[in-house]
């Protein structure tokens, strides 16, 4: 029997489309984005939020935000957004117009990044608490602010209400970042 020239390839061509084909369906594919994300009104004290106002360059220092569930409902996702770790710049030039004040040296333990600026930690039962904890660095000198927004899930759906202040729990640092470095010692 003779075989073809080329028919191993037309194999394997449409094995691989077929395969690809799949792979593109399953992206994109299903619910909402915010299908599962959870819905009503908590509760929610922000006993500590702090963050330096005076830095320098190069030195890290650390932006701390303790939220506490006052509701008597499991919070689903309690999730924390900060505005203010960078600038944009509106120059045709560059690759990203975002450009960093400060470095994330690290973020929020057992935190999820989810979008660019927010980490979401997952349920608080009522009564407890969960401190987001940054250590960044600035790279940049000036007066800056540093805003927060806590929320009770990544799509809006949730809401949070302060119990000190009856409106959104949001909070803001103003930082002013000395343009000389930390000082170094040499042993």
């Amino acid at each position: 029997m003779a075989r073809r020239a080329g028919t191993g390839r037309r194999v394997a061509l449409a094995a691989l489309l077929a395969g690809g084909a799949l792979t593109f369906a399953a992206c994109g594919g299903g619910g909402k984005q915010n299908e599962g994300d959870p819905t009503g009104t908590f509760k929610v004290d922000v006993p500590r939020a702090s963050f330096p106002g005076k830095q320098r360059l190069a030195q890290e220092s650390t932006l701390e935000i303790t939220v506490v569930n006052r509701d008597s409902r499991t919070i689903p996702k309690l999730a924390v957004t900060v505005d203010g770790f960078s600038q944009r710049h509106d120059d045709p030039s560059l690759a990203n117009p975002n450009r960093p004040i400060w470095i994330v040296n690290q973020t929020p333990f057992d935190a999820d990044s989810v979008l660019t600026n927010t980490w979401s930690f997952g349920p608080v039962g009522p009564g407890q608490s969960h401190t987001f904890k940054w250590t960044v660095t600035p790279v940049r000198s000036g007066t800056y602010s540093v805003r927060y927004q806590v929320a009770a899930g990544l799509y809006g759906k949730a809401k949070v209400v302060d119990t000190a202040t009856g409106g959104a729990p949001t909070g803001s640092f103003i930082a002013r970042v000395s343009r000389k470095p930390r000082p170094v010692h040499i042993d």
